[in-house]
């Protein structure tokens, strides 16, 4: 998909009702969060397993919920760049589920054979009627808070030895930031389109659509980077 869009083989935007939920692998077997078992200490390998299928999870639906929101959304009343910039997640989404899959083989596992579960998806389900909620949800939300755990992921691998690992999130990591931005980016501008103040209208759609509050601590250099301003997120942990 990507490359055709990018070299002007697909040029039409055309509309598309896509299903609610995308085609499932059997495996893995879904459960709800609060019935998924603790992952352990990441300084075990079993520990480290868990994670990166956990991490694989996240991004096996991430790259789905990239192409949802293209073929969900799509509008010529929307710039050629706003499809460019949702490609490009999608392409960088599935890299990064090939490099933790390939990681977790070499480590003599696989993705599906954890349990996994669906949170991600419920959230694409509860927006899928507004674009604004979508990217208020999705990148401002779940992948901002990306930003703010990966470090610390990062930091328990490098003290496992994992250096494979390490380097795998921190390719992911830079990556985030850029679709972070890019929801940040997209955003704004449809709440200029609609003659509405950003920050008033992220903090009452992440109310009305998030469960729950936003947790710190915050990776502010990460989200400042992605163009996220400590008021656009901060009040909406103290609710």
């Amino acid at each position: 998909m990507g490359d055709d869009w990018q070299s002007g083989k697909i040029s039409v935007i055309g509309t598309a009702t896509p299903p609610d939920r995308p085609a499932r692998p059997e495996k893995p077997v879904l459960l709800a969060p609060r019935e998924m078992p603790k992952r352990g200490k990441a300084g075990s390998e079993t520990g480290r397993i868990a994670l990166l299928h956990a991490l694989a999870h996240i991004e096996f639906n991430a790259v789905d919920l990239a192409c949802d929101l293209i073929a969900r959304f799509a509008s010529p009343n929307l710039p050629t760049r706003f499809f460019d910039d949702w490609v490009v997640v999608a392409e960088e989404e599935a890299i990064h589920f090939t490099l933790i899959s390939e990681r977790l083989c070499s480590l003599g596992s696989s993705y599906g054979a954890l349990p996994a579960h669906d949170g991600l998806w419920e959230a694409a389900i509860e927006t899928r009627h507004d674009l604004l909620a979508r990217l208020a949800i999705v990148p401002l939300v779940l992948e901002a808070r990306g930003l703010d755990v990966t470090p610390v992921m990062i930091k328990n691998l490098e003290a496992a030895g994992d250096k494979q690992s390490v380097a795998i999130l921190q390719r992911i990591y830079k990556d985030e930031i850029g679709h972070v931005a890019a929801g940040e980016r997209w955003f704004t501008w449809m709440c200029h389109e609609q003659a509405l103040d950003p920050t008033e209208t992220y903090h009452r759609l992440v109310r009305r659509y998030f469960r729950g509050r936003l947790k710190p601590p915050f990776n502010r250099e990460a989200r400042k980077a992605a163009g996220l301003e400590p008021g656009y997120y901060e009040p909406l942990s103290i609710d």
